[in-house]
């Protein structure tokens, strides 16, 4: 899992389920006329008269402990900005971890932040992340306690480690957050803190289990004469991409390309804001990481990373998800590949509806004259009580005579302190595009979920008719019917290296609707988190799978885990053992097969940071012990962080199974999100050669494919 992901989804696990002990009473945030400068030194006479929070508890490993190290957060505001700053303590500030990395990749450092639900709905906040030489983090934070860190803001920071730690101090500009335009404004918001050689996350206000949602038991703070400015960005951009592909031989270009795109914001009210862009530039700076593409039964999904979708993309997701639901996503905006123009409205209707819409229309002609495909997304969310809200969904693809359209409403209530209850239902109506028949289908799913310091319990149903189908979306499989439950029980012993104990039981009883028989899978497995931020897991898995109306057997073992071995070395690994399916359509048949991943981190300095990872799986016949396919991907990550701005980046990834060499390098210049300049390369290696009349294999790599790239961009704000 990668690291990032791995620190969001511990800290989604520790504050999914919390809630005020009792109604806090607001804070008035004082208000200063002499604006501290952002240096990381903490000496402005500003932070004397700012609202200093100092009461900070564990809720990791364990809740409502006193951390090992203290720490001090301020908060104060001008007519413009917010500023917050922290004093973090360390006794031993030599084992302080951090580097110098670019933004949102600091989740495996120590680091400060703050929330702000500036809203007061308890429905989602701003996450506001530093490390102590500065790095930030962002992202929006929802009511289940997951942070979603594609939405990049513009703000300030900068830290410093000294002898007693490390400070930080953030400005955070008005015209970059939402808020509601009046005189006097209700805010909610929590200080945190993560200490990983520790293994420790702290907050303050403490943040307590049998209690109802992590926002809801933020602190109430109040703010005077907030002014809101009207945000108007031009974000002009210019890409030139240049390729060479290998034709009977040869290296021939086939692509010299300048194109320029405008994208504009503009603040509609303080809390909506409408985005226009023109032959928008939706390029990816990196590829995406090689993952094992052969012998699937389902697609990869890959994360959107396209800066035009990102910001209020987490309003997109539904209730009563599962982690293992077919039904992943119903918008998912990769599936818009390269539109011409795009609109988006994004923001809040009120203090209790949000809305987002987007259009965009997608040239899907590959350069034939067929018609091009338009997308129309519409998602309104409506805030109740605590946590609680009802919403609705509405997507559409429309190409030529077909379309696909998809009507939702979802929904989550709160129980109790320890209780929520969440449903959504989708209807979906179809026609192919080249004539046919109209296919109509739904999906409806309802969940209930416990829990508390030391026992959660998740149910989920779902059912998936044959005919579903959400072109905006992404989905799996049709035709299912299944019930997913979840029991664990934390342990928390007297130990040193022991700071948590967790067995549990995962499993889904399904029903496929299509050929009439039952499947399962059933995972009995114990977890311990240990010091050094890791974590040791091991599975039994039980189960079996029905594809093309034969059950296959799926019974298998897992043994993986990850520890931050020093403050300069991470490690990971995985492996897997069991039953499993060659899916052939035509012929598909019982193996076994063993997966294995390992990632290895070496930090030498605050600028380097050098991984390699590793993915194997192979396959065996399970009536003969044949050895039908190995597929491995070795690939090394190589960044050199100059300063927070500027990285120089190489990537080297072999394909065993392809036996495909790919080379890229980065140059990447990041003053604010939208101000930044790219220039890259990259190649494509194959052992192959030209005969003279085909491509034959060779023992030796032969470039097929080159390509040069420079993009820069500048957001101006007025």
């Amino acid at each position: 899992m990668n690291k990032k992901l791995r620190t969001a989804s511990l800290f989604a696990l520790c504050l999914a389920c919390f809630s005020p002990l009792l109604a806090a009473v607001a804070i008035e945030v004082p208000q200063t006329s002499t604006a501290p400068v952002i240096d990381g030194k903490l000496d402005d006479s500003v932070w004397a008269a700012a609202l200093k929070i100092a009461d900070f508890k564990t809720f990791k490993p364990d809740y409502g402990k006193d951390p090992t190290q203290r720490t001090e957060g301020f908060l104060i505001y001008d007519g413009e900005n917010i500023y917050f700053a922290f004093r973090a303590f360390d006794s031993e500030p030599n084992k302080i971890k951090a580097s110098i990395s670019k933004r949102d990749s600091m989740g495996s450092d120590d680091y400060v932040g703050i929330f702000l639900d500036t809203f007061n709905t308890k429905q989602e906040a701003y996450a506001f992340l530093i490390n102590p030489l500065g790095i930030q983090g962002d992202g929006i934070l929802n009511q289940s306690g997951n942070l979603d860190d594609k939405f990049d803001m513009v703000w300030y920071s900068k830290g410093l480690i000294d002898d007693q730690g490390y400070t930080v101090e953030g400005r955070i500009p008005l015209q970059s957050i939402r808020f509601p335009a009046k005189k006097e404004i209700t805010m909610m918001t929590a200080f945190f803190r993560q200490t990983v050689r520790t293994s420790e996350m702290a907050s303050s206000p403490g943040f307590y289990p049998d209690k109802g949602s992590l926002i809801a038991q933020t602190q109430p703070i109040v703010f005077n004469g907030l002014k809101y400015k009207r945000v108007i960005e031009l974000l002009p951009a210019a890409t030139h991409s240049l390729s060479y592909a290998d034709d009977q031989g040869r290296m021939v270009r086939d692509l010299n390309r300048t194109d320029f795109s405008l994208t504009a914001k503009v603040g509609v009210t303080s809390d909506v804001t409408l985005e226009a862009t023109a032959n928008p530039d939706f390029s990816q700076v990196e590829s995406d990481a090689g993952q094992v593409d052969f012998n699937r039964r389902y697609a990869i999904y890959y994360r959107e990373k396209r800066p035009f979708f990102q910001e209020g993309n987490e309003i997109f997701n539904f209730a009563a998800a599962a982690e293992e639901s077919y039904f992943m996503a119903a918008v998912h905006t990769r599936t818009i590949v390269d539109p011409f123009f795009g609109f988006k409205l994004n923001g809040k209707v009120g203090s209790s509806n949000s809305v987002a819409a987007i259009y965009a229309r997608d040239d899907t002609s590959n350069g034939d004259d067929g018609p091009n495909a338009n997308f129309s997304i519409l998602r309104v969310k409506h805030a109740l009580k605590d946590d609680s809200f009802i919403g609705g969904f509405y997507t559409a693809r429309e190409q030529g005579d077909g379309f696909n359209r998809v009507v939702g409403a979802d929904g989550r209530f709160r129980l109790s302190q320890t209780a929520t209850a969440e449903f959504h239902v989708f209807g979906s109506f179809s026609r192919p595009s080249e004539g046919g028949d109209r296919a109509d289908g739904f999906n409806a799913a309802a969940s209930y979920t416990f829990g508390n310091r030391n026992v959660n319990v998740q149910l989920i149903y779902e059912e998936i008719s044959p005919n579903f189908q959400v072109d905006t979306g992404f989905l799996m499989r049709t035709g299912v019917r299944y019930l997913t439950h979840f029991v664990n029980y934390i342990f928390y012993p007297k130990s040193k290296f022991f700071l948590s104990i967790e067995p549990f039981y995962y499993g889904v009883q399904q029903y496929d609707t299509t050929y009439n028989m039952f499947e399962t899978i059933n995972v009995l497995a114990v977890r311990a988190n240990l010091p050094r931020s890791s974590q040791f897991r091991v599975d039994a898995i039980l189960g079996n799978e029905q594809f093309m109306g034969k059950l296959f057997n799926k019974n298998s073992w897992r043994v993986q885990g990850w520890t931050q071995v020093t403050k300069q070395v991470f490690g990971q690994l995985m492996f897997r053992r069991g039953g499993a399916i060659f899916y052939d359509e035509d012929d598909p048949f019982q193996g076994y097969a063993n997966q294995a991943s390992g990632t290895l981190e070496y930090q030498p300095t605050e600028m380097l940071d050098l991984v390699l990872s590793l993915t194997y799986v192979d396959f065996y016949r399970q009536s003969d012990h044949t050895r039908v396919y190995d597929y491995a991907i070795l690939r090394s990550w190589n960044t050199l962080q100059i300063n927070k701005y500027l990285f120089l980046r190489g990537i080297a990834e072999y394909n065993t199974f392809r036996k495909r060499l790919t080379l890229d390098a980065l140059v990447s210049f990041t003053y604010i999100p939208g101000t930044v300049v790219f220039v890259g390369y990259g190649s494509a290696r194959e052992k192959l050669q030209w005969d003279g009349v085909d491509y034959i294999e060779s023992s030796r790599f032969r470039e097929m494919q080159r390509g040069f790239f420079f993009k820069v961009s500048y957001l101006w704000r007025i």
